[in-house]
């Protein structure tokens, strides 16, 4: 297996090399044309350093800003659009490579702090992880299945638990023409759901309603942990809804169980997991396939997990390795700042992994099983994934801060605004230099879970279709499938909108980071 050499020494930074934009725009021509907003400028500069398709969008070639008075009048010309409030919004989203085909994945961000709290598990919320949204059969009926229910949460509180059928928001009945009410989870503080059943005959009862507030939490994406027995074999089954760094710990203590139990068998469960943070990703890899030679402080080899590579200006000397670790980095849930290191639960004998997905599982997951895959097959069970190859990382109006990195220093950016960006800045390859799955990884066996929308099991419950599919397959049984399934049921999705961040992968400003390669 492909060995490569590694200089970690505590907080390594990389990605050191310099353009002529590096100094927040080198030399300096006097002018005719004055500047109306500065931010524009940390705009443009920003992605012309770090975007990945840079070289592909001519108004970022890097003679634009040659001649000062002609890159102020270009950047005094962008005007508010139908989809942008602020001229700074207007010009980022002007500078997008081919957008909604080619970079459909790099935003703008209004708060930066809102946005790093997220990526550090904390937000406003009830505390719900939408499943599918389904038209019931011969009607204009659509209920929303929750998928799940953080603990602690108000939904939580309120008694909603996942599996139950949402059929009104605030006493408004959802159909195929308004169905999009549901989007009021997101941007409502406060929230009435209306509950309800389907029978098998698709005749939709009204039961309960259930008010819920929101509120700030910080929520653990480790849902369950359970070993199943069947068939001789002790099966480990996760189920893992992002990957934050803030909860590295809870992960490797739910290794921890999963090891003291002698499991022979994994299944991760992703069905709902649209990714985060790339580190968080190769300790997990590292937490599943322990048989990988990990980094070892002092050593020159590991085996590689992932490489990143970054745009042609940064790529000759920045491509970067995540390798398999043997420690687990803590962070604080707070402040997002490394706060230790703990040693890491390494399963051993995991001959193959299972990994249950959906349309939502996206970026890190698929990083999981793009990465393993030269190591140990990796079978996908359920639907095809997103297809999310690419990362991202903050991009803040700190042209030299104090770290290496032009524009990534979120602990000393402009106080003069909020604003910030989260392009697309590298692509994903793993040791065998395999990245093609922008179009998603189809799976191995396909189970459609909102056909079985009416009776949705709780996780860990062996009769969930789509466990249970794994399940058979891992053992070489016969399906065991005593769920009806509703093959006329329609998904719907047009209009439809989840939690801002909630299908990213990124490296986090405070990230252990390896050495280039």
């Amino acid at each position: 297996m492909k060995k490569t050499v590694f200089l970690l020494s505590g907080l390594i930074l990389f990605l050191s090399a310099c353009d002529k934009n590096d100094d927040d725009g080198g030399e300096v021509k006097t002018g005719e044309v004055e500047l109306n907003n500065e931010v524009n400028e940390f705009i443009w500069k920003g992605l012309n350093h770090w975007y990945f398709w840079q070289e592909d969008v001519p108004n970022l070639a890097d003679t634009k800003d040659d001649d000062q008075d002609a890159f102020y009048t270009y950047l005094n010309s962008i005007k508010t659009t139908g989809d942008a409030n602020t001229t700074e919004e207007a010009l980022f989203n002007s500078l997008i490579y081919k957008p909604d085909v080619v970079d459909d994945f790099s935003w703008f961000i209004d708060d930066v702090a809102e946005q790093l709290a997220s990526f550090n598990g904390i937000s406003t919320t009830y505390g719900i992880t939408r499943g599918p949204l389904v038209q019931v059969s011969g009607t204009n009926d659509v209920v929303m299945v929750i998928g799940s229910v953080a603990a602690g949460s108000p939904a939580e509180t309120a008694g909603l638990k996942r599996g139950d059928l949402v059929s009104k928001v605030d006493g408004e009945i959802m159909t195929v023409s308004n169905y999009t009410i549901i989007n009021k989870l997101y941007t409502q503080e406060s929230v009435t759901l209306g509950l309800a059943t389907v029978s098998e005959d698709n005749v939709l009862t009204q039961t309960e309603e259930k008010s819920i507030t929101a509120q700030e939490l910080s929520i653990n994406p480790v849902l369950h942990t359970s070993v199943i027995e069947e068939g001789g074999r002790k099966i480990g089954y996760l189920v893992y809804e992002g990957f934050r760094g803030t909860y590295n710990g809870e992960l490797n203590d739910a290794f921890g169980e999963l090891k003291a139990a002698g499991v022979n068998e994994l299944i991760l469960d992703f069905r709902y997991n649209g990714g985060g943070s790339v580190l968080t990703s190769a300790l997990l890899a590292s937490m599943i396939y322990g048989e990988a030679n990990p980094y070892i402080q002092g050593s020159s080899n590991g085996d590689v997990f992932a490489e990143l590579r970054y745009n042609s200006k940064r790529s000759a000397e920045n491509n970067s390795v995540y390798p398999f670790f043997q420690d687990v980095f803590l962070y604080d849930k707070n402040t997002g700042n490394q706060s230790g290191a703990t040693a890491m639960n390494r399963l051993t004998g995991i001959t193959r992994l299972y990994v249950i997905g959906t349309e939502r599982t996206a970026s890190a997951s698929e990083m999981i099983i793009n990465g393993l895959r030269p190591y140990i097959p990796v079978k996908v069970i359920g639907e095809k994934t997103k297809g999310k190859n690419e990362g991202s990382i903050t991009v803040v109006d700190a042209p030299k801060g104090s770290r290496d990195e032009p524009y990534t220093d979120t602990d000393n950016r402009s106080t003069k605004h909020t604003v910030g960006m989260q392009p697309i800045v590298f692509q994903i390859y793993n040791a065998n230099n395999e990245s093609d799955y922008t179009n998603g990884f189809v799976p191995d066996i396909e189970v459609i879970e909102y056909q079985y929308y009416k009776n949705i099991k709780p996780y860990g419950d062996t009769t969930d279709p789509l466990l249970r599919a794994a399940l058979d397959d891992m053992l070489g049984t016969a399906g065991k499938f005593d769920l009806q399934k509703d093959t006329d049921a329609a998904k719907v999705t047009k209009g439809v909108t989840y939690p801002k961040f909630s299908s990213e992968m990124y490296i986090m400003p405070n990230d252990i980071k390896p050495t280039s390669k």
